[in-house]
């Protein structure tokens, strides 16, 4: 089938598939060292209740990977609930050869990774880890360590070897851009047979009224931040506020803390605000889209700024809900009596700007074109379309997000597409997508050939009885 088409030639599929899940949906990664002294090959571990040797088995570059890597890359692929029957101890070492050496070439050709980025992602890291296990000490159990210290200096040596491999990859593939030309020649190239299948898939739009907030309301968050920042100023703790009053569920646990930087994805407004503090000050209420904020810059460093805030939404009335109600009720009547279609509707009565100018349609965040495939619908939008037919239009719904603030919306299926095999014309941006995958691949596949050969690389003992898909024993 297609897969054989366009296999990796780095890696083997099946490893590709355990390794891609390990790395991009779990926060626990792989045992990894920089050689900075000799290294003692007599270091020993348990395993399976069995004591062996753990000695190193490679290295690239400054880089060495030891016998106890593999075993342990084993167990963290399991405990993601992947099988790990059909993959072998050779694979393993093959994918900690190829981390290896983006990084040990992401330091040769000088790729920026600070120490700060690193924090930072450790930072994101062990909130979810804890958000998983429990707490700190049981993350600290888990990688059997004896301190929060130890844990801590082993694990930023690990995100930072990770951090410089996915910059190494990076520079690699972002160069690569795919013509039409290209395009239509890597479908003509998979047999009939082999062309792939894509699952049903549907567009959908909507119209969202969002209830008015009355300028009395606004006015009481107001003077409530007001208090806040006066009360902080007089000794009270920025932090314990954010954690009794924000209703930002993204920073309300840790205290409305946040790291940015000018290219970090905020919404405009608060980056304004945010960069024209100077350090220890609190800004005065400001409104974005999502509510009134006031920010407390704790530290900046660099280009980087270290930050608390805290987030209140006025509260909306019920006479302004039901008027919103009202408004998005009588657009429905109008487009149910073909006065005006649903896609104009959308662009002169929606009150959500991210969908306005497209007459309501959706956009897919992850493939950025208008088409949700049906498996992997949004819960809850499946919930809002599933009975749907194409071009019926929903009774007005009321939604909410996480900070409690509330609109009012209509939705449609404008289009729904069966499960089909590959058709150039109706598909090309997903063949597109394919193409472009293709082609990166083969670019990372001839980086490796090239780096490999210029590279000091050494692998140990029986692994040098390994059949790599790689060039790496460079016979």
């Amino acid at each position: 089938m297609l897969l054989n088409t366009i296999q990796m030639k780095f890696i083997n599929n099946k490893v590709a598939i355990a390794f891609f899940i390990l790395l991009f949906t779990s926060s626990i990664t792989f045992s990894q060292e920089i050689i900075k002294e000799k290294v003692d090959p007599a270091q020993t571990i348990t395993t399976s209740n069995k004591q062996k040797v753990d000695g190193v088995v490679a290295k690239v570059g400054d880089y060495i990977i030891l016998d106890s890597d593999i075993d342990k890359s084993f167990l963290e692929i399991s405990s993601q609930g992947n099988s790990i029957k059909d993959i072998t101890r050779c694979q393993i070492l093959g994918k900690l050869l190829e981390d290896k050496l983006y990084a040990h070439q992401a330091i040769q050709d000088s790729l920026k990774v600070t120490d700060s980025d690193v924090k930072s992602m450790m930072e994101d890291q062990l909130s979810h880890m804890i958000e998983q296990i429990g707490s700190i000490d049981k993350v600290v159990k888990y990688y059997k360590k004896n301190s929060e210290e130890e844990f801590k200096t082993y694990y930023f040596d690990i995100l930072k070897e990770q951090k410089l491999a996915q910059e190494m990859t990076k520079k690699i593939v972002d160069g690569v851009e795919i013509t039409p030309e290209e395009v239509r020649n890597f479908f003509k190239s998979i047999p009939i047979a082999d062309l792939p299948v894509f699952g049903a898939e549907m567009e959908v739009a909507q119209i969202v009224v969002t209830p008015k907030v009355s300028e009395a309301d606004k006015q009481k968050v107001i003077d409530k931040l007001n208090g806040f920042k006066k009360e902080i100023q007089e000794g009270s703790s920025f932090a314990t506020k954010a954690v009794l009053y924000s209703q930002d569920p993204g920073s309300r646990a840790t205290g409305g803390f946040y790291k940015m930087n000018r290219k970090t994805p905020f919404v405009k407004e608060f980056k304004e605000v945010a960069f024209s503090l100077a350090e220890g000050e609190i800004s005065a209420p400001f409104e974005t889209d999502f509510g009134f904020h006031i920010i407390y810059v704790e530290k900046i460093k660099g280009q980087d700024i270290e930050l608390r805030h805290i987030l209140l939404t006025p509260a909306i009335s019920e006479d302004a809900l039901k008027e919103a109600k009202e408004k998005i009720t009588l657009i429905r009547k109008r487009i149910l009596d073909k006065e005006i279609t649903f896609a104009d509707a959308a662009r002169t009565m929606s009150d959500e700007k991210e969908t306005r100018a497209n007459g309501g349609a959706l956009i897919n965040p992850k493939t950025q074109d208008t088409r949700f495939e049906l498996t992997k619908l949004d819960p809850s939008l499946n919930a809002q379309v599933s009975n749907l037919k194409e071009k019926e239009i929903s009774l007005p719904m009321i939604d909410e997000d996480q900070s409690g603030k509330k609109k009012y919306k209509i939705i449609t299926v404008t289009n729904r597409i069966d499960s089909h095999t590959a058709d150039y014309a109706k598909d090309y941006l997903k063949i597109k997508e394919l193409a472009l995958k293709e082609k990166q691949i083969k670019a990372i596949g001839k980086w490796f050939d090239e780096k490999i050969k210029d590279t000091y690389i050494k692998i140990i003992g029986e692994y040098r009885d390994c059949v790599f898909t790689n060039n790496w024993l460079k016979k």
